[in-house]
């Protein structure tokens, strides 16, 4: 385990397209090989006890990885990722998911496959900040 001491937030509803809890699942069942490895290392609360899920529908579209604890979102772009019109459209996810006061981390596929300690850091990295907020807004 990567560390303790976990900061519970209230929970915010984040509203979906309850047509996308289908494709979630084949998509949980069809997953990448970087997708496969990251969540070796996320699930069971890993990662400083925070609870992630997989393919969570979040609005109309279906995020990688979700952290609520964290408003966190993490996703792992494929080759796909690599034309103008899906950096457009990822582009208006993360600024429709940002309303919700979500942090997207992204990723590329071969990152995760070939580079595991340096996105594990990103993440944990992200998590002290997120924990060092939360200490400092305690003491206000």
């Amino acid at each position: 385990m990567r560390g303790a001491g976990v900061c519970y937030m209230p929970r915010k509803i984040i509203p979906y397209n309850s047509k996308l809890k289908e494709l979630a699942k084949k998509l949980r069942n069809d997953s990448t090989l970087g997708e496969i490895l990251l969540w070796k290392e996320l699930n069971n609360k890993q990662m400083y006890g925070y609870d992630f899920h997989r393919q969570k529908p979040l609005l109309n579209y279906i995020v990688d990885f979700y952290c609520y604890e964290l408003n966190l979102v993490i996703e792992i772009d494929g080759q796909y990722h690599n034309h103008e019109e899906q950096d457009q459209a990822d582009l208006l996810r993360d600024k429709e998911l940002g309303n919700y006061d979500l942090t997207i981390l992204r990723f590329t596929e071969q990152e995760v496959r070939k580079d595991m300690i340096n996105v594990l850091r990103v993440i944990e990295h992200h998590i002290l900040e997120q924990g060092l907020k939360s200490s400092n807004n305690g003491n206000l």
